[in-house]
């Protein structure tokens, strides 16, 4: 949830790919996060987060105009297999335990990634018309803008005192 990474409790996402998508990987180095709706219920996430972001759950359709509040860089990445190893990353990351479980288990002869970022705020925010192209259940889609530079979310120190603590929970 990119609510949750701009407030700095979440530098991991979880990610297995969409439906029409053959495996996911991670081909960009740098990447806008782009809002989608499609996979937006409360139920997804952590009860805290669930209250937390209330406002943002509200949202259920697509809007016309995409607001790009955020850009990453990654750091790492790791190819979680097991439920021992999503296990080891409770805490870092907002969705709801059981909803973690159901994509680990989603095709299970590909891994689930847990993918490292360091979140940037875009400010201003870049507003870009939806396209059909945008929608769906994607992982990537491009966007006519470049990362802009900007101040990280989280300091040097935070940042890295919990990519650190995601590495050493997955030993």
């Amino acid at each position: 949830m990119i609510a949750a990474m701009l407030a700095g409790e979440q530098v991991v996402m979880l990610r297995k790919g969409g439906v029409g998508e053959a495996a996911f990987d991670v081909p960009h180095r740098q990447f806008h996060l782009l809002p989608t709706h499609l996979h937006q219920r409360p139920e997804l996430l952590v009860a805290s987060a669930r209250a937390d972001y209330a406002t943002h759950l509200r949202t259920t359709e697509e809007p016309g105009t995409a607001r790009l509040d955020a850009w990453c860089e990654v750091y790492a990445t790791h190819a979680l297999t097991t439920q021992h190893e999503l296990d080891a990353l409770v805490g870092f990351h907002v969705l709801a335990p059981d909803y973690a479980r159901s994509r680990l288990a989603w095709r299970p002869t590909h891994p689930l990634v847990a993918v490292v970022v360091r979140v940037h705020r875009v400010d201003p925010p870049v507003m870009l018309p939806m396209t059909e192209s945008m929608g769906g259940c994607v992982s990537w889609v491009p966007v006519p803008v470049g990362p802009p530079p900007g101040n990280p979310v989280l300091d040097d120190v935070e940042f890295e005192r919990q990519a650190i603590g995601i590495a050493d929970a997955l030993g």
